[in-house]
């Protein structure tokens, strides 16, 4: 499966990555040899917590390399389209309160690192992708459609 994200994208999650082989990993090896060297392992809590932190940690090793190898990297500097596509800054004003919104439409692990990325699936991302400078959005919420006008389209 294709993984689409942006330069940046793709820089968080390799140093997310560096961080778990090189350090998490190492640290939690130190940590179940320490408390192997307790004694019983049937009833040492120090020892069970560890081998969970390394099934999380390694898990996540596997979760991370997948992506990066399935890695679709798009540099948004790059795009000449005038609709929005994956990668796009767009400037959105909400139709009732007129509150002026700026987000870069990104991958899903992107946009958990900042309040002004969106991810391209989520319900706004997939509702701008296609649009162009000046035509409405409609965002299907729980509490009733939200509607934007999109203001302006930008690739940074």
């Amino acid at each position: 499966m294709s993984h689409p994200m942006t330069v940046y994208g793709k820089e968080i999650l390799e140093k997310e990555l560096t961080q778990l082989l090189k350090v998490d990993r190492e640290e939690i090896k130190i940590a179940i040899a320490e408390a192997r060297a307790h004694g019983d392992l049937k009833e040492n809590a120090e020892y069970h917590a560890a081998k969970e932190k390394q099934g999380h940690i390694e898990g996540r090793i596997a979760e991370l390399q997948g992506k990066l190898a399935g890695a679709k990297v798009i540099d948004p500097t790059q795009s000449k389209s005038e609709r929005i596509v994956f990668g796009a800054t767009v400037t959105i004003i909400h139709s009732e309160t007129e509150k002026v919104t700026t987000y870069q439409i990104v991958g899903e692990d992107e946009a958990m690192t900042d309040a002004n990325k969106i991810s391209y699936s989520s319900p706004l991302g997939k509702a701008l992708i296609g649009k162009e400078e000046g035509d409405e959005v409609i965002v299907k919420a729980p509490k009733g459609d939200i509607t934007y006008e999109v203001e302006e389209v930008s690739y940074k």
